[in-house]
C-alpha cells in the first residue's frame, strides 16, 4: 500500500497537442507586457531565452527522461556562470530544493530555430507559433533523439512533453539561467532582491510566456491576469509550464464543477488574490469571506502598484458531504480574483473494499507497480508589508514682530514629515514529510517477519510532520489504496 498526501494542488499552462501528421496535441497559452530598463549589472535582452523539455509519464506526471535545454542564442548561453541544474517543474513540485551550480551549462541549438518564447523589446512571442513548433513532427523527432526514447514510443500515448521557458539574464554582474519556477524560488532565496531587479521579466513576461489552458497531470489551468505581475506562489504552483500530449485518453474523465474539493470535518484554508493600484496603511484593502452564515474578515491588506496580494481565511468544513458556496467581497478600491467560490465537501470513508470470503479467488491477479502520483509536499509564498520612512522638512512661516520701524522677522514655522511608505515582502513556506509503515498483525500466529498466510490482518501506522513559518493545519487525513484492486476504486 502507498500513502499519498497533498498540501497544495499546482498546475501550469499549456495545451494538449495533436500534430497535423498525428504527432501531438498542445496545452499552452501565454501573456505578458512591457518591460522596464535594466542597469549595467542587472539586465536581460529580448531573444535571450530558451525552453526546457522533459518527458513525463502521461498518467502520473513522473519524470521519465533527462531534461534538455534548447536555445537559439548560442553566445547568450555559452557564458552562463550560474544555473540550477536540470530540474523540471515536476521535480520542484515533488520537493526538490533549488541548488545553484557553477558547472558548465549544457544546452542544445535546435536544427529548426525556436520561435520567440518570451516577449521583450522588439521580440514578440506568438503562442500559435509556439504551439505549431512543438507539435511539428521533425521537432518532436529531434527531442526523441536527444532524450533517448524512440519516436514511435514517445508519441504512443504513454508520455507527454513538459515545456518550461528559460531566461538568460545578468544578475549582479553574473550570467544566470533560470526557468520561471527557478526565478520565483530564487526570488524567495534572495529575500525579494531578484524580483526587485527583474520583476517585469521574472514575475510577468517569463512565467506568463507559458501556462496551461486545461488542467493536466495534477497542474491547474491559469485563470488569473495575463498582463500583470504574478506572485511567487502562483508562479511556483501554476505558471511557466506547457504540456504536449500525443494521444487523447481512451476514457473521458469527468471534471468536477467545483473550484475546490475539501474533506468533511477538516480545517482548511481558502485563498484569493487581490490586485489593483497601490494600497498603503492609509488606504488599505479589506476582504470578507462569507462561508456558512459566518463572515471571515481580513483587514489592512497592502501592496505596491502593479503587484498583488494573496489573502486567505481558515475555516472548518461541515461533518457531512455537501456543496458550500463561498462569497468574497473586497473594499478599498481593489479587485479580487474570485467573488464566488464553490467548494465540494467529500467524505473519505465511502469507498471501503468489499469484505472477502473464505473461498474468494482471483487467478488472474498480477502484482501491480506502485503508482507514483504527483504530489506537493512543500509550498512557498510572500506577503507584502509597508513601513513608513520619515523625512522631516522645516516649513518656514516668517512673521514681522514689533513696530514698522523697530521690529524684526521671526520664523514661526514647523517641522513636517514628508516621508513615504516603503514596501517590502515577508517570505513564508510550509513543508510536510510523511511515512507509512505496514507490519503483520501482532496477534497473527502465522507471521514470520513481513510474511504471513492469507486471511489475517495487518497493522498500519502513519507518521507525519508539518513545519513552516506561517499558518498551516496539522495532518488530518491519510488514505491507503490496495494492491488487490490495483491501487484504484477502493481505499
Amino acid at each position: 500500500m502507498r500513502f499519498f498526501a497533498v498540501i497544495f494542488a499546482a498546475i501550469f499552462c499549456f495545451n494538449t497537442v495533436a500534430f497535423a501528421s498525428g504527432t501531438g496535441d498542445p496545452n499552452i497559452d501565454n501573456g505578458g507586457g512591457g518591460l522596464q530598463n535594466g542597469s549595467s549589472e542587472n539586465f536581460w535582452y529580448g531573444g535571450d531565452d530558451g525552453v526546457r523539455v522533459t518527458v513525463v509519464d502521461a498518467k502520473t506526471g513522473e519524470v521519465k527522461s533527462i531534461s534538455v535545454d534548447y536555445t537559439n542564442e548560442k553566445t547568450g548561453a555559452e557564458d552562463i556562470q550560474v544555473h540550477f541544474g536540470k530540474n523540471s517543474k515536476a521535480d520542484y513540485s515533488a520537493g526538490a530544493a533549488l541548488s545553484p551550480s557553477n558547472s558548465e551549462y549544457v544546452f542544445r541549438i535546435p536544427e529548426q530555430p525556436l520561435p520567440t518564447i518570451i516577449s521583450g523589446g522588439t521580440y514578440v512571442a506568438d503562442i500559435d507559433k509556439i504551439r505549431s513548433y512543438f507539435t511539428d513532427e521533425q521537432v518532436v523527432r529531434g527531442i526523441s533523439n536527444h532524450v533517448g526514447i524512440e519516436f514511435d514510443k514517445l508519441i504512443g500515448g504513454d508520455y507527454k512533453l513538459m515545456l518550461e521557458p528559460i531566461a538568460y539574464v545578468t544578475y549582479n554582474g553574473v550570467r544566470t539561467a533560470l526557468t520561471a519556477t527557478e526565478a520565483a524560488l530564487y526570488d524567495l532565496k534572495t529575500g525579494g532582491d531578484f524580483g526587485a531587479k527583474f520583476g517585469p521579466l521574472s514575475h510577468k513576461n517569463l512565467p506568463l510566456s507559458m501556462f496551461l489552458e486545461d488542467d493536466d497531470l495534477g497542474y491547474t489551468a491559469w485563470t488569473g491576469a495575463t498582463d500583470a505581475k504574478a506572485t511567487n506562489s502562483d508562479i511556483i504552483s501554476d505558471l511557466g509550464v506547457g504540456i504536449i500530449s500525443f494521444k487523447e485518453p481512451e476514457e473521458e474523465v469527468e471534471v468536477a464543477s467545483s473550484d475546490y474539493e475539501y474533506r468533511v470535518d477538516t480545517d482548511v484554508y481558502t485563498s484569493v488574490t487581490v490586485t489593483g493600484g497601490e494600497h498603503t496603511p492609509n488606504n488599505p484593502v479589506t476582504v470578507r469571506f462569507y462561508i456558512k452564515n459566518k463572515v471571515y474578515t481580513v483587514n489592512n491588506i497592502v501592496f505596491p502598484d502593479g503587484n498583488s496580494q494573496l489573502v486567505w481565511c481558515k475555516w472548518h468544513t461541515p461533518n457531512t458531504e455537501q456543496t458550500v458556496k463561498i462569497r468574497v467581497t473586497v473594499t478599498g478600491g481593489a479587485s479580487v480574483s474570485k467573488t464566488n467560490i464553490t467548494a465540494n465537501i467529500v467524505d473519505l470513508n465511502k469507498n471501503p473494499p468489499p469484505d472477502p470470503t473464505a473461498d474468494d479467488r482471483n487467478d488472474s491477479f498480477r502484482t501491480p507497480s506502485v503508482p507514483n502520483k504527483p504530489q506537493r509536499t512543500s509550498s512557498a509564498w510572500s506577503v507584502w508589508r509597508a513601513r513608513w520612512i520619515p523625512h522631516w522638512v522645516w516649513i518656514s512661516d516668517w512673521d514681522w514682530v514689533g513696530d514698522d520701524d523697530d521690529g524684526h522677522w521671526v520664523d514661526n514655522g514647523y517641522w513636517e514629515d514628508q516621508g513615504e511608505w516603503e514596501f517590502y515582502t515577508n517570505s513564508y513556506s510550509v513543508s510536510m514529510s510523511a511515512n507509512m509503515r505496514i507490519t503483520c498483525d501482532e496477534k497473527n500466529p502465522t507471521a514470520n517477519g513481513r510474511t504471513m498466510k492469507s486471511g489475517y490482518g495487518i497493522n498500519e501506522q502513519v507518521t507525519a510532520s508539518i513545519s513552516g513559518n506561517s499558518e498551516h493545519t496539522e495532518l488530518q487525513n491519510a488514505v491507503a489504496y490496495f494492491p488487490e484492486f490495483y491501487y484504484q476504486t477502493y481505499w
